[in-house]
Formats: C-alpha cells, sequence, structure tokens
C-alpha cells in the first residue's frame, strides 16, 4: 500500500484548501493510504540549529520520509506560496544532500477565492520542487478559482463541475503515482 501525503499551504482554520484537500482525500482510490502533513508549529529554517535540530523539525522530516508521493493544495499569498509552506520545504531539505522530498511524484493544486486560481503560487512551488528532485506531475494542471462559489455553507464542496474536475486530477494523479 502506498502513502500519499497532503500537504496543504494554507494555516487558516476553515482554510477552503484544506476543504478541496479532504474532498481529495475521499477521492483517493483503495491501495492507498493518505496523511496530512503538518507544518504549522516547525520552527523557522536556520542552519546554525542544524547540530540540534528543533523537534519539530525532526518530526516533519520523519513524516515525509514515510510516505510515498506528495499532494501539495495551496493558496497563493502576494503571487506566490504561503511563508510556511516554504520554510517546510526548507527545512525538510536540510542539511544538503538529505533532502527528504526528493524521488517522491508529487501534484499541486492551488485553490483560491479569486479568478485565477493561484496561478502564481502553483508556479513557484513548482519551480521549488522541481530543484528538490520531486516528480511533479505536469498534466493535468489544477487552479482552481472561484472557490467560494462551489462550497456551501459547512465549507464541502457541493459545485458538480468542480467535483468532476477535481476527480479527474485525482484520478491522474493516482496514475502517475502508478508510474513510480
Amino acid at each position: 500500500m502506498k502513502t500519499i501525503g497532503i500537504v496543504v499551504g494554507s494555516l487558516r482554520k476553515g482554510s477552503y484548501n484544506r476543504s478541496v484537500a479532504e474532498y481529495l482525500q475521499s477521492r483517493i482510490p483503495e491501495g492507498y493510504k493518505t496523511v496530512f502533513i503538518d507544518f504549522g508549529q516547525v520552527a523557522l529554517y536556520s542552519e546554525d540549529l542544524e547540530q540540534n535540530p528543533p523537534q519539530s523539525w525532526v518530526e516533519l522530516r520523519k513524516s515525509v520520509k514515510e510516505v510515498d508521493a506528495l499532494l501539495f493544495v495551496t493558496p497563493e499569498y502576494n503571487r506566490s506560496i504561503p511563508g510556511g509552506l516554504k520554510n517546510a520545504l526548507d527545512v525538510g531539505s536540510r542539511p544538503y544532500g538529505q533532502n527528504i522530498w526528493g524521488g517522491k511524484p508529487g501534484a499541486i493544486i492551488s485553490v483560491s477565492p479569486g479568478a485565477i486560481g493561484g496561478f502564481g503560487a502553483n508556479h513557484h512551488l513548482r519551480q521549488v520542487l522541481t530543484f528538490l528532485n520531486v516528480y511533479t506531475m505536469q498534466q493535468p494542471e489544477a487552479y482552481v478559482g472561484n472557490i467560494t462559489a462551489s462550497l456551501n455553507a459547512e465549507q464541502t464542496i457541493v459545485n458538480e463541475a468542480t467535483k468532476g474536475f477535481l476527480d479527474s486530477f485525482t484520478e491522474a494523479f493516482v496514475n502517475w503515482i502508478g508510474k513510480f
């Protein structure tokens, strides 16, 4: 059984990204396990701390090492990825030569209440993941814009077109994982 680590870029309670991630999690077929990789309490990266790394770094590194694939669901902050997500990527890529992200298949969905669906964040994250040697699925690209129109009051996805798109994305991602 392969394990998919789900990394949600937004730490906000009631996050639209978390709603999308939970929907995607519900669509993963049998034979796969999913776990959410939490980075909300990960201490800021400083090479000075590597001799005695904070427990939050140790836990993050361990949780990512244990997964076979990575699914990133992220908002866009100022045309890029959230700082907490970038910090988690940096912590997991160090010390040099011990990158825990690399060699795993991955996929990205950016989610936004805005019309362009987090396009900037999606591509900035793709750039970082390329350097970290995550085999990021190229197609279909996934920018979920106007997400608030797809959610009900309980933050559940109810829009059938959005569900259909996310279902096809999930199927493509599972097929992508199968190639590794």
